[in-house]
C-alpha cells in the first residue's frame, strides 16, 4: 500500500508521517534523501554545482535503497550506510541546487517508485500525490492557514536555538508557498481526488487518527 500526503510547508507532513510508519509498521519513504545521496556525491567526487551533465551522470547511475531496523529508516548509496553523511551541513547546503536540475527530478521520482515497490510505504512532500505517486492508494493533502502554519515553525525555531521574530517566519512562509506551487515541475497542487484535512485547530494525535481511520478503510 502507498500513502501519499502532499501539502505545504508547516502543515505537519513530516511529523505525522514518522509516528503514522512507526504505528503501522510502514516504511517511511524519505523522497528527500534521494536528492541527499545524490549532493553525498557531488561533493564527495568534488564537482561544481555547475557542473550539471556530471550530476545528471552520477543520479542517473547511483543505487540507493532505504532499509528499516523497526524504528528508523536506514539509507544505502551504493551499498553503503550514508544515513548520518547525509545529513551534514554541506549535504544540506547544496540540496536545492541539484535537486532543482530537472533531469535529476525526474530520475529520482523513478528512484523513488521503485523504492516503494511490494511494500507499505507512506510518503511526504509537495508533488506526491501528483507526480511520485498519482496512483496512490490513499492521496491525502494536509493543510493549514499560514499564520498556524508560521506559529508552528516560529516554535520549532526556539527550541532549536534559532533566533527570529514570528513576522520573519510568516513573510518566509509566505514566500516559500509562492515558490512551491508556481514551480516548473513539481508545483505544489492538490490532487483532484486527495482527501483534504485541514489541521489548523487539529493536534498533532487528531491528525493522526484521521489518516489512520482513512487508511483502515481502504486496507
Amino acid at each position: 500500500m502507498i500513502v501519499a500526503i502532499d501539502g505545504p510547508a508547516g502543515s505537519g507532513k513530516g511529523t505525522v508521517t514518522k509516528r503514522i510508519a512507526k504505528e503501522l509498521g510502514f516504511i517511511n519513504l524519505d523522497t528527500g534523501a534521494t536528492y541527499r545521496c545524490v549532493a553525498l556525491q557531488v561533493l564527495r567526487n568534488k564537482l561544481s554545482i555547475k557542473d550539471e551533465e556530471e550530476i545528471i551522470k552520477f543520479a542517473n547511475n547511483i543505487k540507493i535503497t532505504i532499509d528499516s531496523n523497526g524504528s528508523e529508516d536506514i539509507i544505502f548509496l551504493n551499498d553503503e550506510d550514508v544515513s548520518k553523511d547525509i545529513r551534514t551541513k554541506e549535504v544540506t547546503d547544496i540540496v536545492p541546487q541539484v535537486s532543482s536540475i530537472i533531469p535529476v527530478r525526474k530520475r529520482m521520482v523513478e528512484v523513488q517508485r521503485n523504492l516503494a515497490k511490494d511494500n507499505n510505504v507512506i510518503v511526504e512532500g509537495r508533488d506526491i500525490t501528483t507526480v511520485v505517486f498519482p496512483n496512490a492508494d490513499l492521496k491525502i493533502y494536509l493543510d493549514a492557514s499560514e499564520e498556524i502554519r508560521a506559529k508552528r515553525r516560529y516554535n520549532e525555531n526556539l527550541q532549536k536555538g534559532i533566533n527570529t521574530t514570528f513576522e520573519e517566519v510568516l513573510e518566509c512562509m509566505k514566500i516559500r508557498d509562492y515558490i512551491d506551487i508556481h514551480k516548473k515541475f513539481g508545483a505544489l497542487k492538490k490532487a483532484k481526488d486527495a482527501i483534504v484535512i485541514d489541521s489548523t485547530n487539529l493536534n498533532i494525535d487528531e491528525v493522526v487518527d484521521k489518516i489512520k481511520d482513512e487508511i483502515k478503510k481502504i486496507r
